[in-house]
């Protein structure tokens, strides 16, 4: 079968791999309907990946092909979306709601013991607890906004759960990725009244509005700081979600969260300590997130989709093939795209 293969920065090649088959028999294998390229792919495009020869790809809609013989809750013919982390269903953490601590679970697209969805098909580990079937076909109009519940809306939906969004606080969103994005949609359905979207790129920031947010705050480091604060009375904001994972970023968070308030960390964080520590702790900030447990949201954000409600898939704004997704890789590296659906 063909999949993306990472051999090092820049270097994003469609190879011929073995093909996807049980291994154990708590696995599926599905036939790849939609995949994506997800921001977090970036990092090791630009820096070169951990493993030279790691297929990519955690985000996927597929059909069930075949299962093995522990596997009940999917069969054979249905759609269904992968969450970027495998697991269980039935330890103690995903019992918790925390599925990407699954004592059983791991991530896709990591390391050799998973293939990537950015593939023809795919290995699924641990299928019952992993796997979500869907009421739809696998060429529904809503299937751009269906692939977001395997990554970026449940991440900028987890974001605004870690920083304790409420109807009528003021949240500051830092990022406009498909993330900080889907984190504009969270805050609006979750009742935010002041929703301010940091970034600088025009077409994400009118996405950003129509999804909800109120006020766009272009400029960066003390001087968006300064910005976010003015528009809040100089008190800072109920809520933040940050959703970059830079050292700026979290610096930035730091100094536009209100006294008593709550951070969303969902950037994957290139920084090995959290700066302004003594801030954090004088003025009461909570800081929380983490990798998202996409599969624990699902239940609640997926009838907003199928009701229209949440239009997270427009942040989609190229689709390619199999053999387009390294151009993919490239145009969303350059900022010529915000995020790359693919149909193998």
């Amino acid at each position: 079968m063909r999949a993306t293969v990472m051999y090092k920065a820049h270097d994003v090649r469609i190879e011929n791999v073995p093909d996807a088959v049980l291994q154990n028999p708590t696995d599926a294998v599905i036939r790849v309907a939609r995949a994506c390229i997800c921001g977090s792919d970036l990092w090791p495009y630009n820096d070169g990946p951990n493993v030279s020869g790691q297929q990519m790809g955690h985000e996927a809609i597929g059909v069930v092909e075949e299962v093995g013989r522990d596997v009940h809750k999917v069969k054979p013919g249905q759609v269904v979306v992968m969450p970027f982390a495998y697991s269980d269903g039935t330890c103690t953490f995903c019992g918790d709601g925390l599925q990407t601590s699954c004592v059983h679970g791991g991530f896709f697209g990591q390391g050799f013991e998973t293939g990537g969805a950015q593939a023809e098909a795919l290995r699924i580990p641990q299928a019952d607890g992993t796997l979500y079937p869907l009421p739809v076909g696998e060429d529904d109009g809503l299937m751009p906004s269906l692939l977001t519940l395997a990554d970026v809306m449940g991440t900028g939906h987890h974001a605004a759960v870690a920083a304790r969004v409420a109807p009528g606080h003021s949240v500051a969103v830092v990022g406009d990725g498909a993330v900080g994005l889907c984190g504009v949609v969270a805050a609006k359905r979750l009742g935010a009244e002041q929703i301010v979207i940091m970034g600088r790129h025009r077409g994400r920031i009118e996405l950003a509005m129509e999804f909800g947010a109120t006020d766009v705050v272009s400029e960066r480091g003390e001087e968006g700081i300064e910005r976010v604060r003015s528009l809040t009375g100089g008190f800072g904001v109920h809520a933040v979600l940050e959703c970059v994972g830079t050292e700026q970023a979290i610096k930035t968070a730091m100094g536009i969260v209100r006294p008593g308030c709550g951070i969303g960390r969902v950037g994957v964080p290139h920084y090995e300590t959290i700066p302004d520590a003594q801030p954090m702790f004088y003025q009461n900030v909570s800081v929380a997130g983490g990798p998202a447990p996409v599969r624990a949201y699902i239940d609640e954000l997926l009838p907003d989709i199928m009701d229209g409600r949440i239009e997270p898939g427009r942040v989609f704004d190229r689709t390619v093939n199999l053999e387009g997704v390294p151009e993919g890789y490239r145009a969303m590296n350059e900022r010529q795209a915000l995020k790359v659906m693919i149909r193998p």
